[in-house]
């Protein structure tokens, strides 16, 4: 049986059996829906249930155990297949700057509760490196609840370098929703509209030169929603990439995300500048919003650095959208090795040395 490799993250999970070079078989919401007893009675006295939305995943890590459970049981048993009593090997994707708590309950889960064969976790960074088949490098990983910056040396993230902002695209969803709220007043916007919105429509300006003409005079287009309002576009659609480039429409105090990158990287041994900037890899959704990748070149020629980022294209045989999955793909490559040369976590190791041995054999 093929190893599982696991991406869990803030809005998506991705999961399936390691196969390096396609795109991950499952993809699906992480958030989910519980049916809990509201306190009060309907007819003949039977009670009432009424739906929670339950978000698994926080930021990036795993904040409701109860209901990453019942999520990892359905893909591992419901999806890929596995039988109770003949669980496989898995490999789960770690968000930068993991704390050790959760990395370990989430090893204990795997053990205790999953019966897993062999266990491993790697960081994000370092497989979304693999995936474009490097060992060094950066990665600017821009998720849906947080942004990470991260050097990599060797398949080693230099941590002290690293940078970890929680924001994300759920922030700019709601950036795009406040935008349109004040262009659109008579339509009520709820937050999956927006998303999709943001999805359909986010673009990014060439420069902030051409942001400013954006905001100043835009083409109009017209979105029907699923409930018959119709949203009109003009310059909000420039908003979300620009946000990135200048955090003071968020109303964060920082520097730009090159800029970002940049001081990251100067916090490394200068010997190790020029691999690690020449070998900048984007990840996460919102990298592919159309304009954005054109202006992180533009910004990178621009930046206080002696040494420009650039970026790293993928191999032409890796899947369409790899920015979208490239943790997952990355994982896929890593199982491939770890657990046939048995360096990974087995059953044997956990019994004896218990959740700790996830730091020692898992880096």
């Amino acid at each position: 049986m093929e190893a599982a490799v696991i991406d869990a993250g803030t809005q998506l999970l991705k999961a399936g059996t390691a196969v390096p070079d396609q795109a991950p078989p499952m993809i699906i919401p992480s958030q989910m829906k519980r049916m809990v007893e509201d306190g009060t009675s309907g007819d003949n006295n039977e009670s009432v249930f009424e739906d929670v939305t339950v978000d698994p995943v926080v930021r990036g890590y795993i904040r409701d155990w109860d209901a990453m459970e019942d999520l990892l049981h359905y893909v591992l048993y419901t999806s890929l297949g596995w039988e109770e009593g003949n669980e496989g090997q898995v490999l789960f994707t770690d968000p930068l700057c993991t704390p050790k708590a959760v990395r370990e309950q989430l090893v204990q889960l795997m053990f205790e509760t999953f019966n897993v064969s062999g266990f491993y976790a790697s960081e994000q960074a370092v497989l979304s490196l693999y995936a474009v088949g490097r060992i060094s490098g950066c990665t600017v990983d821009i998720g849906h609840g947080k942004i990470d910056i991260a050097p990599v040396l060797e398949g080693a993230v230099q941590h002290i370098a690293s940078r970890r902002f929680e924001i994300g695209g759920v922030d700019l969803t709601k950036l795009l929703a406040q935008e349109l709220s004040k262009s659109n007043l008579l339509v009520n916007l709820n937050a999956s509209d927006a998303e999709m919105l943001k999805v359909k429509y986010s673009c990014c300006a060439e420069d902030e030169l051409a942001y400013e003409k954006t905001q100043r005079s835009s083409d109009t287009e017209e979105h029907t929603l699923p409930d018959g309002q119709v949203i009109r576009i003009r310059r909000e659609k420039y908003t979300i990439g620009e946000a990135l480039f200048q955090p003071s429409i968020l109303g964060i105090e920082a520097l730009g995300i090159v800029e970002q990158l940049v001081r990251s990287i100067s916090t490394v041994s200068s010997e190790n500048h020029r691999q690690l900037l020449e070998n900048t890899v984007l990840c996460g959704g919102i990298t592919s919003m159309p304009g954005f990748e054109d202006r992180f070149q533009k910004e990178a020629s621009l930046c206080s650095s002696a040494i420009r980022p650039s970026l790293v294209k993928p191999p032409e045989y890796m899947p369409d959208k790899l920015t979208e999955y490239s943790a997952w793909v990355g994982g896929a490559i890593l199982a491939k090795v770890v657990f046939p040369q048995n360096q990974h976590v087995t059953k044997g190791d956990y019994d004896e040395t218990g959740p700790s041995i996830v730091h020692r054999k898992c880096f």
